[in-house]
């Protein structure tokens, strides 16, 4: 059935029109990112087949755009949709990356880093290292990327950090990376590397405060477990 012969409420577009966003549901809503169906097939049954073979929307996100080609290959999702529809949910995901800016957020303890920094680290298929840059008060000023891809010391130099740090006037920084793995056990090369950027810090007078390891919708904080932070 298409979306045209669908009774008027049951119309992505127009429920949308009438009811707001809020009302439709995850496939209602990819449906008009979609736009069209396909032959026998409206874009919302579309959306529903994607949602049926990864899961969620999380899991969408994960998923390169050549990877949906090749598993709706005649399914109705080419190049254009695969595109526009992992566009739509970065968009998505980085408004999450912006609400701080609209609120004063104090860091009192690792857990508030934890919640800022989640949306964003929890569901990538790869590494991201990140510092958060932090006022006189501890409040979040800005976060920024340092470095995507396996975490390894020749990677993430002091220069480099610093350098941002001090461009964005930190009075301190914390360190946050994710592990794509699942495991929250910090690696030796996270150690030494936390080492490093610690060291440097205290030369520099800009402290290091933390370093947090986010994975499966969860963290460990090396300040909370007395790595490094002695």
């Amino acid at each position: 059935m298409k979306v045209k012969d669908l009774p008027i409420d049951d119309r992505p577009r127009e429920k949308l029109e009438l009811k707001g966003p809020r009302t439709l549901s995850d496939a209602e809503l990819m449906a008009i990112i979609l736009r069209t169906g396909k032959k026998n097939k409206s874009a919302v049954e579309i959306a529903k087949d994607l949602l049926r073979r990864y899961g969620s929307l999380k899991e969408i996100a994960k998923r390169d755009f050549r990877e949906i080609l090749n598993d709706f290959k005649g399914e109705g999702v080419g190049k254009t949709k695969a595109i526009t529809l992992l566009a739509a949910i970065e968009l998505g995901k980085r408004t999450t990356q912006l609400d701080f800016k609209t609120e004063e957020i104090q860091v009192r303890e690792p857990r508030v880093i934890f919640e800022l920094m989640n949306p964003h680290l929890s569901h990538l298929t790869v590494e991201e290292f990140y510092i958060v840059i932090l006022n006189r008060k501890n409040v979040v000023q800005k976060y920024e990327l340092v470095t995507r891809g396996i975490l390894d010391s020749s990677l993430v130099s002091p220069r480099e950090v610093f350098k941002i740090a001090i461009d964005h006037r930190a009075s301190s920084i914390i360190l946050v990376h994710n592990h794509p793995s699942g495991n929250l056990e910090p690696s030796k090369e996270d150690i030494k590397i936390t080492e490093q950027l610690y060291q440097a810090g205290k030369l520099l007078e800009i402290p290091v405060l933390d370093h947090i390891i986010i994975a499966n919708n969860s963290y460990t904080s090396f300040l909370e477990r007395n790595l490094i932070f002695k």
